[in-house]
């Protein structure tokens, strides 16, 4: 662990700046402290591994931490829906993969929830960016001397943390940091200054503050985390202002604010922003249906639901022409998997395959995947679910809350997540080292895409295939992923 910038008071709410110096040797064995952050997935029982205001810290794995060894790196961004997440989780754990990958691999700290991402005056948008940059500006000044190479960074991460990659791909300020990324499962939503700026009123209203850094500094980064909890537990009070955001519910996102992200990220890659950027992205087949199960409504969603679903996430905006499209497309499907698919399309399918089409039409060196091996454990009821991606792709099967979607060893299960991960943990490895996963590129003609399935669990023959959601691209086809707005 090494400090790599600090938010301690006068700095709470202010973009990052670098950690002071100091003399002598530094002991860095165990994490830093977690940003401040609400209570979803539990995260304030984990958060026990420290505590203090030093968050942003950085986390460094190397099998050779020599300065000449010129080694890959590879810089991980974790999930939480922009709300919580914290780099000393027991999954983010990347010792087997820098080992096995002969690369360096460096986890980091950046604030969530509204002291990352909430807008208001005072204080500059998109903190938590920010504090991403911080991070891979320390890798460019420090890695070397663990053995990495400044000049193969690639940048990874999953869920909000894709969408955090996606981000930086269309922020000037991250321009030259990385020269590859790997979005996993793009989190899709991005928000309008003004929407942003409205939940955060209502954040601050539920501590009878205004909605301004120098009122919030005064509130205790706890309280600040259950305000936004509160708010965000009834979010549907709210749907007919706050939209998406709030059927999601999603009270933090991305601010395209015209500074330090100046348009969507598919918008940027469409104009050929980062086109020098090699990327590989990709998503699960079934992603919403661990969020469903969270939600107590797996195997139970009703008709009225399935239709509320279809109205509020569908990608046109009446709603009504595209519903009648997933009904006709998906024939067969109940309420369950009308619910699942539209929610999995909206929020990470679309966005991940939008996000390679348009790097790959503005020439951008693309790769795609899909993951549609079927998680074992909890008898199976989760599928190729959201998450399943992260502990296979850092093979640490057997800890931390992802562990339970692979079951327990030995088991036929668990050994074909083993072989599973080897694979992915290979492709990931590879395309940090040299820009190539070990299939085609992809393009908007043949769309050939790499199946993770059962194939690859039983070291078979990897599959590679056209992109197989063609039902759901095409409802999707001529949707833009717009910055989020006020909806009144």
């Amino acid at each position: 662990c090494g400090a790599a910038n600090r938010p301690s008071a006068h700095w709470r709410f202010a973009a990052p700046h670098p950690a002071q110096g100091w003399d002598g040797t530094r002991p860095a064995v165990s994490y830093g402290p977690p940003p401040p952050q609400g209570g979803a997935l539990g995260m304030h029982a984990l958060a026990q591994y420290a505590t203090g205001d030093d968050w942003l810290t950085v986390n460094v794995w190397t099998p050779a931490p020599d300065p000449g060894a010129a080694l890959p790196v590879m810089v991980w961004i974790q999930g939480g829906a922009y709300t919580v997440g914290m780099s000393c989780l027991p999954e983010y754990d990347g010792a087997r993969l820098a080992r096995d990958g002969e690369v360096v691999v460096v986890t980091f700290n950046y604030r969530v929830g509204l002291e990352g991402f909430g807008q208001f005056d005072g204080a500059p948008a998109n903190r938590g960016l920010l504090d991403q940059i911080a991070a891979l500006e320390w890798v460019r000044d420090s890695v070397r001397a663990f053995g990495g190479d400044p000049d193969r960074v690639t940048v990874f991460g999953q869920s909000a943390g894709a969408g955090s990659v996606a981000a930086l791909l269309a922020m000037p300020r991250a321009a030259g940091l990385f020269r590859r990324a790997v979005a996993q499962s793009v989190q899709g939503t991005f928000f309008s200054p003004e929407l942003a700026a409205d939940i955060t009123r209502v954040c601050a209203a539920e501590l009878g503050r205004k909605p301004t850094a120098s009122d919030l500094s005064t509130v205790a980064p706890a309280q600040l985390s259950a305000a936004g909890d509160a708010v965000s537990a009834a979010m549907d009070r709210w749907a007919p202002r706050w939209g998406l955001a709030a059927h999601g519910p999603i009270p933090y996102s991305p601010v395209v604010d015209g500074d330090t992200l100046p348009v969507t990220p598919w918008r940027a890659l469409a104009e050929g922003t980062a086109a020098d950027v090699e990327l590989l992205v990709g998503h699960t087949r079934h992603e919403q249906r661990l969020l469903t199960a969270l939600e107590g409504l797996l195997g139970q969603v009703a008709r009225e639901q399935a239709e509320g679903a279809l109205r509020a996430f569908a990608p046109d905006e009446a709603g009504a022409g595209d519903r009648r499209r997933y009904r006709d497309g998906f024939p067969d499907a109940g309420p369950d998997e009308l619910y699942e698919l539209v929610r999995s399309d909206c929020l990470f399918r679309m966005p991940s395959l939008h996000l390679a089409e348009a790097h790959a039409t503005a020439g951008g060196r693309t790769h795609v995947y899909e993951l549609t091996w079927e998680a074992p454990g909890m008898d199976g009821i989760l599928g190729a679910c959201h998450g399943l991606d992260v502990p296979l792709v850092f093979g640490n099967l057997d800890r931390g809350q992802p562990a339970a979607l692979i079951g327990e060893a030995p088991s036929p299960g668990y050994d074909e997540a083993e072989a599973l991960s080897a694979r992915m943990r290979a492709a990931w490895t590879g395309f940090a080292a040299h820009g190539d996963p070990g299939w085609p590129a992809y393009d908007t003609g043949r769309r050939l895409t790499r199946l993770l399935d059962g194939q690859d669990a039983q070291n078979g023959t990897p599959t590679v295939a056209p992109y197989p959601e063609e039902t759901s691209r095409l409802i999707w086809r001529d949707h833009t992923f717009p910055a989020l707005a006020l909806t009144r």
